[in-house]
């Protein structure tokens, strides 16, 4: 049997949450998960009618040949038993990834390992796509991932999914990591060229479940708007391979449809709150950039207020960037005084965390490309060139670079 990309990404959660569930360990969820996908590879084709219920049975079945092994099964027997009579594969109430990034979000846990930990268990990617996606060495993720697993075994002994009062209570860290998915797909994958390995697209599927799971909340649903906006303007992102500014972008190719519910979630966010959290004001940002007629006309005075306050919010390296790039192209419209947005720049690749840096630098070449200091413009985007990953943002730098 030929499992295909989107088949295994639907199914991997559901049953690695289930055998979780049913082994208490997230470890051994995956190692027995993993088995009863390479098992359903070796079946004929037309055997298997239901993927997820077939890996759950026989992975589950696994389990319990190694407990029997082990002659632990006399200790278990009574656990089994209770096990027994739960349908194999049954939907539960929570959709599948959704409740395994409460799992992965939890609290006990550092961001970094969150992240690493909802990538793979919720996304299904390997260790070397999550270090890729990342700008992490495989060792490194791998490393991560285990601290992660390890943690969580320790703070919280045996699976289980939270309930809702705790779900509530970790909404924020998964609406971050909803939204760090996004940023690894816009920064890395400007044009998927495998849909099955989408980091953008998951991102927006989740942001979609947790907005229908809490409607009348504003940062979930800010979220939502951030995703539908940035998905809709992906097309026409690329020409000939290579990736665009958003000023350069073919704008008729833009997916009319999802910018429409993008721009609606942005005014319903807006409607719900009295203080705009961090997506809420994303959104409002996303949505300036996504309204405006001309690619000249931004209101980058007001895309600078709306920064000055995300940043009061949400004083993260990466919206001081995205603050400070507002500032320039504020300063260059008005004709004014780049310097002391440089210097901050600067201070930044210098001191500031590698995606940050890496950010940073990709706005200093820009001001200088249009201040038409070429030569430092160039080097810049030279340098950028050896480091980002192969693909359309990579042949952009090149393209700047005259390499």
């Amino acid at each position: 049997m030929t499992i295909h990309r989107e088949e295994f990404r639907t199914a991997w959660p559901q049953v690695v949450r289930t055998l979780a569930a049913r082994t208490h360990s997230l470890d051994l969820g995956e190692e027995y998960a993993a088995e009863a996908f390479a098992r359903a590879t070796e079946q004929p084709p037309g055997l298997i009618d239901d993927l997820p219920a077939w890996c759950v049975r026989v992975g589950h079945r696994a389990w319990l040949d190694d407990v029997r092994r082990a002659e632990r099964f006399g200790k278990l027997r009574y656990e089994l038993i209770q096990q027994a009579s739960e349908p194999d594969g049954g939907a539960p109430v929570l959709d599948d990834r959704l409740a395994m990034l409460f799992v992965a979000c939890d609290d006990v846990l550092a961001p970094g390992a969150q992240l690493v930990l909802a990538m793979r268990l919720v996304c299904g990617l390997t260790t070397r796509q999550i270090a890729t996606h990342l700008g992490i060495s495989s060792t490194t993720a791998a490393a991560r991932l285990t601290r992660a697993k390890a943690s969580l075994a320790r703070a919280r002994p045996g699976f289980e999914v939270p309930e809702a009062v705790a779900r509530t209570a970790r909404l924020p860290l998964v609406l971050a990591c909803v939204s760090a998915l996004l940023t690894v797909g816009q920064r890395e994958l400007v044009d998927p060229d495998d849909p099955a390995v989408d980091p953008g697209r998951d991102a927006l599927t989740l942001a979609e479940t947790l907005a229908q799971e809490y409607p009348k909340d504003a940062e979930a649903i800010g979220l939502r708007a951030c995703c539908r906006l940035a998905l809709g303007r992906r097309p026409g992102r690329v020409r000939d391979g290579v990736a665009l500014p958003l000023e350069e972008a073919d704008r008729t190719a833009w997916n009319p449809i999802l910018l429409r519910a993008g721009l609606a979630d942005v005014a319903r966010a807006n409607a719900l709150t009295q203080a705009p959290g961090r997506f809420v004001l994303e959104a409002a940002i996303s949505g300036l950039h996504t309204t405006i007629r001309r690619p000249d006309a931004a209101d980058w005075a007001t895309v600078v207020g709306l920064y000055d306050a995300l940043v009061r919010q949400w004083p993260s390296p990466a919206a001081h960037v995205a603050r400070l790039v507002a500032m320039g192209r504020r300063e260059l419209t008005a004709g004014g005084d780049l310097t002391a947005v440089e210097r901050d720049l600067e201070q930044i690749v210098t001191d500031g965390p590698d995606y940050a840096a890496r950010d940073a630098t990709f706005a200093l070449a820009d001001l200088e490309h249009r201040t038409n200091r070429a030569t430092e413009s160039a080097a810049r985007y030279r340098e950028l060139a050896e480091t980002v990953p192969e693909g359309p943002l990579r042949e952009f730098c090149r393209l700047r670079a005259r390499i």
